[in-house]
């Protein structure tokens, strides 16, 4: 099973970008994306379904903001929209879909970064999703976390940790929550394989120098329960895909 992970920043502006080219040079089994930023009459399925994925969207009420989208060559067993948190189901912010035994649930993290309210959302929604997955795993014990999380979980996942220490991505509270949600027994998938420094997955848009020059955040994941752990096979990051200020994160998995 190959999958991906990756916040295209809009749907649209990445398909004028080349994504739907992208997706037909059969990156993945199944394409995972966040920020959809679109409304469902705004988004070509035709062309999607042309490169051979079955899209599956949960989108935000607000235009233009939020939401994720699962696209899919592998029919899933069962999807679920939203996972039944009033504020977060109406941003359009979890996306779940079963295939056999295994569950794929595909976030968009809050950011924090328009303002205290929203940071002390992000406390809120961080502790209610992990909820959520640990009473998922009660009856789905294999599952697998893809997103765009908005959080750099240790200094060898950002460029700059000194001077980002009380930056919203790269606060405390959020790399608590992280090593929590790791404790509560999950597997950060690239690091089990790649320990390698300078991996990153986002570079600010509004600094373009930056991913020149490979100043950026891993913030993008697809982490996975801990008894799929020996199912890791490839992990990869593809900075060189640029429809977005983030990139692809690729997944292999021997099932």
């Amino acid at each position: 099973m190959r999958i991906i992970t990756y916040n295209v920043n809009g749907i649209r502006a990445a398909i004028k970008k080349g994504f739907i080219d992208w997706l037909k040079t059969d990156p993945a089994d199944i394409v995972c994306i966040q920020e959809v930023k679109a409304h469902e009459s705004d988004i070509d399925r035709v062309a999607i379904e042309s490169a051979g994925y079955r899209p599956y969207f949960f989108l935000a009420q607000k235009k233009g903001y939020s939401g994720v989208g699962i696209l899919s060559n592998l029919e899933p067993d069962n999807v679920e929209y939203g996972h039944g948190k009033e504020q977060s189901d109406f941003e359009g912010r979890v996306l779940r879909a079963d295939f056999n035994d295994i569950t794929l649930i595909n976030a968009y993290f809050p950011s924090g970064t328009s303002g205290e309210h929203r940071q002390s959302y992000k406390y809120i929604w961080l502790d209610e999703f992990l909820d959520y997955l640990n009473e998922l795993r009660k009856t789905r014990s294999k599952v697998i976390v893809c997103g765009d999380y908005n959080i750099a979980h240790k200094e060898i996942d950002i460029h700059n940790p000194v001077a980002n220490k009380k930056t919203t991505g790269f606060l405390p509270e959020e790399r608590a929550w992280f090593d929590k949600f790791l404790q509560n027994d999950f597997v950060d998938s690239f690091r089990h394989l790649n320990k390698e420094p300078h991996q990153y997955s986002w570079w600010h848009v509004l600094r373009p120098t930056t991913r020149l020059e490979n100043k950026g955040w891993r913030i993008d994941y697809i982490n996975v329960s801990s008894n799929m752990r020996d199912m890791i096979k490839v992990v990869k990051i593809f900075p060189e895909i640029k429809h977005s200020d983030h990139c692809p994160v690729y997944l292999e998995l021997e099932l």
